[in-house]
This record gives C-alpha cells, sequence and structure tokens, in this order.
C-alpha cells in the first residue's frame, strides 16, 4: 500500500542519507541467497532506526527479529562505545550469514545473536533495555511488549515495525488472519497503556515509537 505517491516518495528517498557501503552489501546478498527479501528493512526505514538510535545513544539494545541482520546493524550505529545488542531470530540457517556481517561491521564482538523461541529468550534475559526494536512474528508483539516493558526504565523507547499492514489495520479481518487481528488488538494496547507514549509514523509498512514514561 501507498500512503504518498511515488515521485514523493523518490523526493524523500534522495534527500535522505544514503546506505552505508556494508548495508549495501548485506541487501545485495539477502535480495539474491534468502528468501522473503521484502522483510528486510532498507534503506530508507534503516537510516530512521540509525537515526533513532544516535539520539537516544542506548548502551543496551534487544531486537526480536533478525532476519539477516541488516536493522541490527543499523541500530548499533548509535550505541555506546562499550555498548550491547542482543538480537533474536528462530531462523539458525541464517546465523552465518548475520555473523559474517556483524563481524565484517566491527561491531562484532557486541551483538550477541539469539537462535530460538523469542518469549522464552527475553524471559531468560537479564538486563535493563534503553531500545528495543520489535520486528518478529506479528502475533506475539503484544506478548512481546509486555515482557519487555518490566525490563525498561523511563525513557527508553520501543519500536514496533509493520504496524500499519499494508493498510490491513482498517479493515475488518478474516477469522483466519491472525496476524491483521494481532496487529490490530497491538495498537490499541499501546495507545492505551498508561505506562507509555506513542507516536505511529506512516513509514514504509508503519513505524510506532513509544516511550516508557
Amino acid at each position: 500500500m501507498d500512503f504518498i505517491s511515488e515521485e514523493l516518495d523518490n523526493y524523500v528517498v534522495d534527500h535522505t542519507q544514503k546506505e552505508p557501503e556494508l548495508l549495501r552489501q548485506l541487501n545485495r546478498e539477502t535480495q539474491a541467497k534468502v528468501l522473503q527479501p521484502r522483510m528486510l528493512s532498507g534503506p530508507y526505514q534503516g537510516r530512521v532506526l540509525s537515526m533513532i538510535s544516535k539520539i537516544l545513544a542506548p548502551k543496551t539494545i534487544l531486537e526480536i527479529g533478525t532476519y539477516t541482520g541488516y536493522s541490527a546493524l543499523c541500530l548499533m550505529e548509535g550505541i555506546q562505545k562499550e555498548g550491547i545488542l542482543h538480537t533474536i531470530d528462530h531462523n539458525e540457517e541464517l546465523f552465518s550469514l548475520q555473523r559474517k556481517y556483524f563481524d565484517k561491521s566491527g561491531y562484532g564482538k557486541q551483538i550477541i545473536q539469539h537462535t530460538g523461541n523469542a518469549l522464552d529468550v527475553i524471559t531468560n534475559l537479564s538486563e535493563t533495555f534503553d531500545l528495543v526494536f520489535i520486528d518478529a512474528d506479528k502475533e506475539n508483539y503484544s506478548n512481546y511488549f509486555e515482557l519487555v516493558l518490566p525490563k525498561m526504565k523511563s525513557g527508553s523507547v520501543i519500536l514496533s515495525d509493520n504496524v500499519l499492514w499494508s493498510g490491513k489495520v482498517l479493515e475488518k479481518p478474516k477469522k483466519d488472519d491472525v496476524d491483521t487481528t494481532a496487529l490490530i488488538a497491538y495498537n490499541k494496547l499501546l495507545n492505551s497503556t498508561s505506562k507509555v507514549e506513542s507516536v505511529l509514523l506512516p513509514i514504509r509498512d508503519g513505524l510506532t515509537i513509544t516511550r516508557v514514561k
């Protein structure tokens, strides 16, 4: 679903910082070798994630949904010198590709990969997080939110991707459309939880910035 015209979108992209070379290489390899390359954050949203991280200067980051590691590297651009990013993905086949680019980036020792059920992994993490990026299975967005919120202090930020779901959040979901149903419920949850404040941005497929009070 296009929220603005192609011409205006091209103008926006042309007047945004360009994709760094290493990320361009990862983007290209993902497109060529990995299934569902559409899941990649992409150059424009990647610059948005990078800018938010640079503004926050987080010491600890949690990413739920690694895919090939593109968004993790964008988030790492703003991390503090000794900061750590934990990233979780269920697909162990992507582990080596992620690690290849993590190590090439120079952030390798600061990125901890977790493979498995994100709900279990998050439960077992003891850290407090300054920045969390949720971009995994939509059915569990609300569950992820409930798990990470106690692990965050005032001023911390949660970023949630795909919250507009190609405009499907405006429709009455079909009985078997679990993802749309879950995202509608999640958007309501973010907007009604007194412990946080949120703004939903119509960037690409929708990105919500949620600040813990």
